[in-house]
């Protein structure tokens, strides 16, 4: 069965990740080794809390070149969260250099009047790559689970794959770019939409696999 590496460096929830993916038919590793990234499938890169952090946890554990070599060589690979940010350039929220794999900079809510940072609970995704392989088999504009106070903003609009409306202001819900994604929602919290977010995924694993 093919093997699934979720990405250990402290910065989040593995197990309910973990979970997910098994519901949704995977094998989920739980690893912070290079080497097992190498020989995984496909990797899950998920993450609560910080920028810099997050990215000082995953350089001291020498797990950036591997990231960058397993998604430049094809292999499915699905951010979740925190795990869609340090993808980016540079974020609003810390001075440490992101990963950059994705060109563009994390940026804060603007305080408005009538909404609250951060954006925490249901809200309805604006599917912009509506033939992505994330979206196979969902409603138009699925409800999702969302927790954060920054979002993404790619210098290039293409690698949108969905926007959210916060307020007045819609921004990046997630990015699809050839075999790379990443959502800034919870699948593992968003109940049967996230459950297929994650077959959908677990899908494209097993479609590479029998290449």
């Amino acid at each position: 069965m093919a093997v699934i590496a979720v990405v250990d460096y402290d910065m989040g929830n593995l197990h309910s990740v973990c979970k997910g993916l098994e519901k949704a038919g995977a094998t989920p590793k739980i690893t912070d080794s290079p080497k097992e990234l190498e020989q995984a499938k496909a990797i899950v890169l998920p993450g609560v809390g910080a920028f810099d952090p997050a990215v000082q946890h995953l350089r001291s554990r020498g797990l950036e070149e591997p990231i960058k070599e397993a998604i430049a060589s094809g292999k499915p690979f699905l951010g979740i969260c925190l795990g869609l940010q340090i993808l980016f350039e540079s974020s609003e929220e810390g001075t440490k250099p992101g990963l950059g794999i994705i060109k563009g900079k994390v940026r804060r809510f603007r305080p408005e009047p009538d909404i609250t940072v951060p954006h925490m609970g249901w809200n309805q995704l604006e599917l912009t790559q509506p033939k992505s392989i994330l979206w196979e088999h969902l409603p138009p504009n699925p409800w999702v689970y969302f927790v954060h106070s920054y979002y993404v903003d790619p210098v290039d609009p293409l690698v949108r794959a969905a926007t959210v409306t916060h307020g007045s202001q819609t921004v990046t819900a997630a990015i699809a770019q050839e075999n790379l994604t990443a959502v800034q929602f919870h699948p593992e919290k968003s109940s049967n939409i996230g459950l297929q977010i994650l077959s959908n995924f677990v899908s494209q694993v097993w479609v590479k696999v029998a290449a």
